[in-house]
């Protein structure tokens, strides 16, 4: 059986290195590229995320990665989002009074998380759906979060062409989203390369989708 290809998007954003690996680790033919044909043809598409939601989404642009996406989503090809690549997800997020326009995959906006100490950094339980492939054995397992800012609610129109999106919570302050999987389309808030075994299971869940 051969490995499955993932592109892991190279567009200056994102502990990429670390995805790299942790990909390679559980069986993936992982590659960094922002090369428009390679992302298109890989099995798998990783959008990592770190910092401001307004500096990613412009260096997302940068590199052509909204109509990759939506190119790879619209022939129903796996894309999984990290952290902010999560965020970049919705339509719209808001930071130090800025808003930016997201990539709009999921309606809803990203917010401040309502704790008095930020950023949320370290483990955290998860509360994950039933029927979850990406938490299928790691359910009651604590993942990895570094962020500041969330997405307090999730709801999609029923007109959705894939089955209903399953959405894993967790709570730090008031309740946000942990993850998402909706049908080609996945994310995490939290680290999964940085959640050891636990991270490393629910990356191979998501490779046994491709």
């Amino acid at each position: 059986m051969t490995s499955p290809k993932v592109v892991v998007l190279d567009y200056g954003s994102g502990n990429i290195h670390s995805v790299l690996n942790a990909l390679k680790e559980v069986g993936a033919e992982a590659v960094l590229s922002s090369d428009r044909a390679e992302g298109l043809a890989a099995d798998g598409l990783v959008v990592p995320g770190v910092g401001a939601f307004a500096a990613v989404m412009e260096k997302l642009v940068k590199v052509g990665a909204p109509s990759m996406i939506d190119q790879r989503l619209s022939a129903g090809r796996a894309v999984l989002g990290i952290c902010v690549g999560l965020q970049v997800m919705f339509d719209v997020g808001t930071e130090h009074d800025l808003e930016t326009e997201g990539l709009g995959q999921w309606p809803g906006r990203i917010t401040k998380l309502e704790s008095e100490t930020l950023p949320h950094i370290g483990w955290n339980d998860v509360q994950a759906p039933k029927g979850s492939v990406l938490f299928d054995g790691v359910a009651d397992q604590q993942f990895y979060f570094v962020h500041s800012y969330g997405a307090a609610e999730f709801e999609l129109e029923d007109s959705s062409p894939f089955d209903k999106p399953k959405v894993t919570w967790a709570e730090y302050g008031s309740r946000f989203v942990a993850a998402v999987e909706n049908g080609p389309l996945s994310a995490t808030q939290f680290h999964p390369e940085k959640s050891g075994q636990a991270g490393l299971r629910l990356l191979a869940n998501w490779l046994k989708t491709l």
